[in-house]
């Protein structure tokens, strides 16, 4: 696996001016998490796993706080959860999850972000079989060997327990991610470099110098699109 996700992070936080855009991403997440349920964590996973996210990016508290409680005012806002799938050059893939109130101009946006730097817009399900949901939780101060003995100790299922960078990442089934961190919390440690529901390419691939400057054109311009909340791909990027 190896993504190395914190530089990962990093890099999609460094392109947002002062970060109001990843806030604002985020904002509209927990809204959408909190008025699908419970506007509490604790009874709304889905809520939950949000707010974990949020916090390795320093969301402030007045920012998810605004969300949840618009949430619990009743706006009647609402905002359609939309998935598409596409191809880039030599043989990438890309998922692009959205949130939007409006489902022809955030269709037409990503078509166009797709079209505009070489790539093309496929049906559902031509690009989703390559990749696997997966929970990645990252903690410093133990080793992988740690991780993993005390995983297996607290009966956790994971795929993989990997060293990377100052971080060391696990990677288990979305089911498991709570139960990693509620493992991790027993013996004290409430802090996560990376607390993430993701989308992981079975097989990544490498491209050319100039076909790679390309293809994150493509995924900039993607990214760029107030409506889209997560973009997945199968190219190693070199981070």
């Amino acid at each position: 696996m190896g993504r190395k996700w914190n530089n990962i992070k990093e890099k999609k936080a460094s392109k947002d001016s002062n970060t109001s855009r990843i806030y604002a991403k985020f904002g509209r997440e927990i809204y959408v998490a909190a008025k699908q349920g419970e506007p509490d964590p604790e009874s709304n996973r889905a809520l939950k796993v949000v707010l974990e996210r949020a916090k390795t990016y320093s969301v402030p508290k007045t920012i998810v706080d605004r969300a949840i409680e618009k949430a619990k005012g009743g706006s009647e806002e609402s905002y359609d959860e939309l998935r598409y799938e596409g191809f880039g050059p030599n043989g990438s893939m890309v998922i692009v999850d959205a949130l939007t109130n409006n489902v022809n101009r955030t269709a037409s946006d990503v078509r166009a972000a797709f079209g505009k730097n070489g790539g093309n817009m496929g049906v559902s399900g031509s690009v989703a079989y390559m990749f696997d949901a997966t929970a990645v939780i990252g903690i410093e101060g133990k080793s992988a060997d740690e991780v993993f003995e005390l995983l297996v100790e607290a009966d956790v299922d994971v795929r993989d327990v990997l060293e990377e960078e100052e971080s060391v990442i696990v990677y288990a089934e979305p089911d498991q991610f709570h139960a990693v961190q509620e493992a991790f919390k027993n013996i004290g440690i409430t802090e996560f470099t990376v607390a993430e529901l993701t989308m992981l390419a079975q097989n990544d691939i490498t491209l050319e110098a100039d076909t790679q400057a390309q293809f994150e054109k493509m995924i900039d311009a993607i990214e760029d699109l107030e409506d889209v909340q997560q973009v997945y791909h199968n190219v190693d990027l070199g981070e």
